[in-house]
This record gives C-alpha cells, structure tokens and sequence, in this order.
C-alpha cells in the first residue's frame, strides 16, 4: 500500500493528510478519521443484499498500516465508528483490536453510532460529544454554532467529481479544507461519496491509490 502525504497547516498545527481516509496529527502522535460504519457490511447481507464480506476486512487492513506506519498511539474518531445493532462485525473488530495493546481510542458521537454503553466500555472507547485539543474543536458535524471554531468533522462522505471527455466521469473521496475547517473523506470504502455539497470557499483534496492533488 503506498502511502501519499500532503502537510497543511492548521490553526498553526501540522496536519499530514494521506491518500487513505485519514489524517496523522504528528505532535499528538494521533490519527483523525471518520465514518468507519463497522457493521454496515453484516447489517446488508443480513437483510439479503450481496455485500462481499472482505471490504470491511479492507478497511481494517488499510487502518493496520497507517497504524503502524505513523507508530500512532491513538485513534481520534469523529463519528460512526458504527454502523447499526451489534453483528458478527463488531467481534471481527474486537478481535483485530487484541492486536494493539496500548491504542487509545476517542470516539466522537455520531448519528450512527447507538450501540450500547456497555459495548463502548467493552471495546474500552472513550465515547465524547466534542473534544478540543489545543485550539481544534473535533466533531462529527459542523454546524452553525462552531462558525467561529476550528473545527475537524466528518459525517458528509465528501467527495469530488472529475469530468473527462464526452460522458466521462470520475468520483473521488476528498478532504475539503477552509480556514477554519476541514471535513474528513468517509474512512470506510463502503459508502457513498457526496459530490454536491462544499463549505464555501473549501479547497477540495482529493486522492487516488497512489496521490494527493488539490484543486
């Protein structure tokens, strides 16, 4: 897997994007993600849909090698980590999480995320409204009320829309950065991907397998 980084600077913290759905917050030694939706793939085939059952096994394989790539010592998570009702999902992740004895893990609240307290105390996550570290304000969605905030969100699936020749079009998962906000891509490969909304004023960094490049 090859990693792509684009540093930005962020209310004077440097921020490492990467062509992988998350960011490396380097002076904290975290990484920011969003939109992991464990679950959703189990919740679809239980209800009859043909959803291949090693996209989620994708997901958590990219999320082992930023891990260990970065040495990061914590995962700071805003919102949907979770997809739906406990399913065998959520004993694949607990079993991947054996492997990292001294991760912390901080969950941000998100609209998906209604499992049980006892779950959250089992996978041992601190669950969290918001939190501010330093002078970033992290939650699932920027509202109205964070205007004068420095906010790190997700819960929008960004993404952007690459128009060839003819009828060619290309949709690709992007982070959208202003000058006091930046909206996390959905760190899960099984979702959607948002191509009309924007912050305004938003500088859209979108990635591929192998890059980062912004426009």
């Amino acid at each position: 897997m090859q990693i792509a980084k684009q540093h930005i600077n962020f209310k004077n913290e440097d921020l490492v994007l990467t062509n992988h759905r998350a960011i490396y917050w380097e002076k904290e030694n975290t990484l920011i993600l969003s939109d992991l939706h464990i679950g959703k793939t189990a919740h679809f085939r239980k209800h009859g849909i043909p959803v291949p059952d090693d996209i989620f096994q994708k997901d958590l394989e990219r999320l082992k090698i930023l891990i260990n790539h970065f040495k990061a010592k914590t995962l700071l998570i805003v919102g949907d980590l979770f997809h739906a009702e406990a399913n065998i999902d959520f004993n694949t992740f607990k079993f991947w999480l054996a492997q990292f004895e001294d991760l912390q893990i901080h969950l941000i609240k998100g609209n998906h995320d209604r499992v049980s307290k006892h779950l959250i105390t089992d996978f041992n996550i601190k669950l969290e409204t918001e939190v501010k570290i330093n002078e970033l304000t992290f939650v699932h969605e920027h509202l109205k009320v964070h205007s004068n905030s420095f906010t790190i969100s997700g819960h929008t699936h960004p993404g952007v829309m690459l128009k060839g020749k003819g009828k060619q079009r290309l949709k690709l998962p992007c982070y959208q950065v202003t000058k006091n906000q930046i909206v996390l891509p959905a760190f899960s490969l099984f979702t959607g991907l948002n191509t009309r909304s924007k912050p305004k004023d938003a500088i859209s960094y979108a990635f591929t397998e192998t890059s980062i490049f912004k426009f």
